[in-house]
């Protein structure tokens, strides 16, 4: 039987609004009939949106109305402190009632984490939410935490990124035993800084299934299901990836049009290129998950066009689907805490 699911979409955030978020959603809804969303933020532009759409009245999609909107160059501790109303915070609020199984958002991303910190709280047994994603890699997909939530990390906080990622791809991907890989300079255990080495340590003595560490070559190569890394890292590897990926698109249009000869070429290889652009196209894999909280929340890409955006979505709503938090709760909660609610 499939879990119909409830989501909160902060219509406000990301670098374009409404005008990428509303599209992304009703877009969500006419492939999605048994879930439903809820549009938060200032109702005039959501409806103004939504009238141009000529999107009829139903009872899958209603607007919670927010006043206030998080700019996205607004400190975070600002945010958190001044703009309670903001379409962020109430969506935050929804998931934390019940009224929403889960969040996205294209927002800040400093001020989501805080804000989603703050309302939602974090699960037992973990110290710090991580920011995870999916890769594509030549085996098919990996996923890589921590993105950028935590520039300082200590080994126990890698290993619990391990406990979450495995988590998270064991739900979603229904590998019961994912493989987990430890970013490093090299694969030899001698290689690294102290808190590497000391992560891969605790790593191996776990119980995942820890195939040691995993160069930065490695990623894309698919060497494991899941790449753990400090948020400081992770960050760089993911911004060096997207720019090599515009690079390369960028090289391939410039020796496509650099002759008539050229362009013929590209007319014969346009089914190629076509299919090679589809496999590196980064908005096929837009959404990264907050995780570590007592609730699903899902970060856009801020610059995300539509089909990005909804992407996003269409991860948070797997993520609901397949019990991600439910079964991360039950990985890192220790014996006799109580169950979250």
């Amino acid at each position: 039987m499939t879990k119909h699911v409830t989501l909160a979409i902060d219509c406000m955030g990301g670098d374009h609004g409404t005008k990428i978020t509303v599209p992304a959603a009703l877009a969500f809804l006419a492939t999605h009939p048994d879930d439903r969303l809820i549009l938060v933020g200032q109702s005039d532009p959501i409806g103004e949106e939504l009238r141009r759409a000529k999107v009829p009245s139903s009872d899958r999609l209603s607007v919670h109305h927010a006043t206030e909107v998080i700019a996205m160059d607004e400190p975070p501790r600002q945010a958190l402190r001044n703009k309670k109303d903001s379409s962020m915070r109430v969506a935050a609020n929804l998931v934390k009632s019940g009224a929403a199984d889960a969040f996205v958002s294209a927002g800040n991303t400093g001020a989501l984490m805080a804000i989603s910190r703050f309302v939602l709280k974090t699960l037992p047994g973990i110290d710090r939410p991580a920011i995870a994603s999916v890769l594509p890699t030549m085996k098919g997909s990996t996923y890589m935490l921590d993105l950028g939530a935590n520039v300082d990390c200590t080994p126990e906080h890698l290993l619990q990124f391990a406990v979450m990622g495995a988590s998270l791809v064991a739900a979603v991907e229904q590998k019961e035993r994912p493989t987990i890989g430890l970013l490093n300079i090299g694969e030899e255990a001698i290689k690294g800084n102290e808190v590497v080495k000391l992560a891969a340590d605790l790593l191996r003595e776990s119980g995942l299934n820890f195939i040691g560490n995993v160069e930065g070559d490695g990623i894309y190569r698919g060497a494991a299901d899941v790449i753990v890394c400090d948020g400081f890292v992770g960050n760089v590897a993911l911004k060096t990836s997207e720019g090599l990926a515009q690079m390369l698109g960028s090289f391939l249009r410039e020796e496509f049009t650099r002759s008539i000869f050229a362009k013929l070429s590209a007319l014969v290889a346009l089914p190629v290129i076509a299919r090679f652009r589809r496999r590196v196209d980064h908005r096929r894999y837009n959404g990264a998950t907050l995780l570590g909280l007592r609730g699903i929340v899902v970060k856009s890409h801020g610059s995300a066009d539509s089909y990005a955006f909804q992407r996003a979505v269409e991860r948070a709503a797997e993520e609901v689907r397949h019990d991600v938090l439910a079964r991360i709760v039950g990985t890192t909660q220790p014996a006799g805490a109580e169950a979250v609610a």
